[in-house]
């Protein structure tokens, strides 16, 4: 059975299998002319032209989810031609990713105000996935800088556009 529920703001799809709640993978992705992570005075990842990506991993994730995201965002058409038209993909647009954990994708405030985080995967899954998701960006011929995982991270963009695209393993959106 597949349905949606918001949180947060997003709608994101829950499954269930075998009675079980499941959460999908999720990812905000924001079209930049640059962007740029700093954590303690030093710059972790900068890019110019590309993709940032806020990467959310959740407790029943894996490496189908994290692969399925990657090839969903190397792929995405959210790049102008020479017609304006968003046609082209940050490959076709010779562009980089900018690939940031963040698990308060998962913050869930549906019964109150203070957010829970209980369907977040625990450190270690979640750096393996995120760690994943980026050596298959890399490998579709991309340059894709990171964050620094389990970190204070300083976030500096400029989203051109604007354009932001949210997804998730489960093709909610």
């Amino acid at each position: 059975m597949c349905g949606r529920a918001g949180v947060g703001g997003l709608c994101h799809v829950s499954l269930r299998t075998k009675g079980r709640l499941q959460i999908l993978m999720r990812a905000v992705v924001q079209r930049v002319s640059r962007a740029k992570v700093t954590v303690n005075g030093e710059v972790s990842g900068e890019i110019g032209m590309g993709l940032l990506v806020l990467l959310g991993v959740g407790r029943e994730d894996s490496e189908t989810d994290a692969s399925y995201l990657a090839e969903k965002i190397t792929g995405l058409r959210i790049f102008e031609d020479q017609d304006g038209k968003m046609n082209r993909s940050v490959q076709d647009a010779g562009g980089s990713v900018l690939a940031v954990s963040q698990f308060t994708l998962y913050g869930d405030v549906r019964r109150g105000k203070r957010r829970s985080f209980d369907m977040a995967a625990a450190p270690e899954p979640a750096r393996r996935l995120y760690e994943f998701f980026v050596e298959r960006i890399r490998s579709a011929g991309l340059c894709c800088e990171t964050g620094r995982f389990q970190e204070m991270m300083q976030v500096e963009l400029v989203n051109q556009g604007p354009v932001t695209i949210l997804l998730d393993s489960g093709k909610a959106f």
